[in-house]
């Protein structure tokens, strides 16, 4: 199987990809993203995610875990990226506002807290993760005449226009087909997809070729610190391979933006205890880094994947190979009076393993059910705003 360590490219880069895109109008609303993730050695994974409408550069990421998953650590974790995401898609919006009503920036920077709780048996198959609000802080400087009154309704009106935030605000319910060894399955008690099973992306991965060096920034991800490895600790070496779990993860992202118009994130994983990663994003429609919800959407397969391989680790399935296809759709109206949404994911998994169909079945369950991600679309999280205006708190409006 494949691995991390064999590739000569970085963690994130644009792919030279002339595949057919679907033809729309550049004013719609509507932002649709296609991930194909491939399971290597271990722990490790690799996405190609296309933006398929409106018209958008396709990104090949790069994913690892660290100890607690007895990963190789050698590239971001899941919930990395969907930390970034969400974080470059609430900024995106608070500099697109400030640039509509032309309020120039001095500085902006931001934190943001993440959780997401597990809890139950793998082997008696009710465990099940869970979403937390997320806690949101923004500090932003202008010398422009803008009132506390006035700033604070920009910050509640990006967070409205962030579709990140409202893949944590709203209730969905996902969908989702499956294909095992080259055959198609019928899925459980899961919503069935809408749509006929999208062709088995393994062949296209060995296809996969960056672009030219100038047209991406070559640090687009990149590693800015290694935990220590701890053995026997909450949050330790193997800690989360356990069948048995009762815990709370946290994703800490500092988020900034650089004066080259470029996002930056440092995100570290504080519980269990994880390294530090840093991530680049383009808030202003250029093309040598991603945008936002391209990390977002890339979160959102990592993820579940993570647990369709710690399901099977778990239960000593015999998988050889695990890929999936998800189609995420978001609507990024404009600064008006409308609201940002999100629609419910669809998920196509392709197994080869020696498994019957039924534990087929129940692997992509406990992926969903596992997901921190998917479970947090389960249940409304409306994130919990604070700002400050040239070092002074405001008070915002609750979403």
């Amino acid at each position: 199987m494949p691995r991390l360590e064999d590739f000569e490219t970085p963690l994130a880069f644009k792919v030279a990809d002339d595949a057919p895109r679907a033809s729309v109008d550049a004013a719609d609303p509507h932002r649709t993203f296609q991930v194909e993730v491939r399971s290597l050695e271990g722990m490790q994974k690799e996405a190609v995610v296309r933006q398929l409408a409106p018209v958008g550069p396709t990104w090949r990421m790069a994913c690892d875990e660290g100890p607690y998953l007895n990963g190789t650590d050698l590239a971001p974790f899941p919930l990395a990226f969907f930390a970034a995401g969400l974080h470059f898609c609430y900024l995106e919006q608070l500099v697109r506002l400030c640039r509509t009503e032309g309020i120039a920036l001095k500085g902006l920077s931001s934190g943001q807290d993440t959780r997401y709780t597990m809890r139950g048996s793998a082997l008696r198959g009710d465990m099940t993760g869970g979403g937390v609000p997320v806690d949101l802080d923004v500090a932003f400087e202008t010398d422009a005449d803008l009132s506390a009154d006035a700033a604070s309704r920009l910050v509640a009106r990006a967070l409205a226009l962030s579709p990140g935030h409202a893949v944590m605000r709203d209730l969905f319910e996902n969908t989702f087909a499956l294909q095992l060894n080259g055959g198609a399955v019928a899925v459980g008690d899961q919503a069935a997809s809408p749509n006929a099973l999208y062709p088995d992306p393994l062949p296209g991965f060995d296809a996969v070729r960056a672009t030219g060096a100038d047209q991406y920034r070559a640090d687009l991800v990149t590693k800015t610190d290694t935990v220590e490895v701890k053995h026997g600790v909450t949050g330790g070496a193997g800690s989360s391979l356990t069948a048995e779990q009762k815990r709370t993860l946290h994703v800490r992202s500092d988020a900034t933006l650089g004066d080259d118009g470029l996002l930056v994130s440092d995100i570290r994983l504080f519980q269990p205890l994880g390294s530090s990663f840093r991530f680049l994003a383009d808030a202003a429609g250029g093309d040598t880094a991603p945008p936002p919800l391209a990390y977002l959407s890339a979160g959102l397969g990592f993820c579940y994947m993570t647990q369709l391989g710690r399901y099977a680790h778990i239960t000593k399935q015999k998988v050889r190979s695990t890929r999936i296809v998800q189609v995420n759709g978001y609507t990024q109206p404009g600064t008006d009076g409308e609201t940002a949404g999100a629609a419910a994911v669809d998920t196509h998994v392709y197994f080869d393993a020696d498994e019957s169909d039924d534990v087929a079945r129940k692997s992509v369950q406990m992926g969903e059910q596992t997901c921190f991600l998917h479970a947090s679309m389960s249940a409304a999280h409306p994130t919990v705003v604070t700002a400050s205006l040239n070092g002074q708190k405001i008070a915002v409006p609750s979403a």
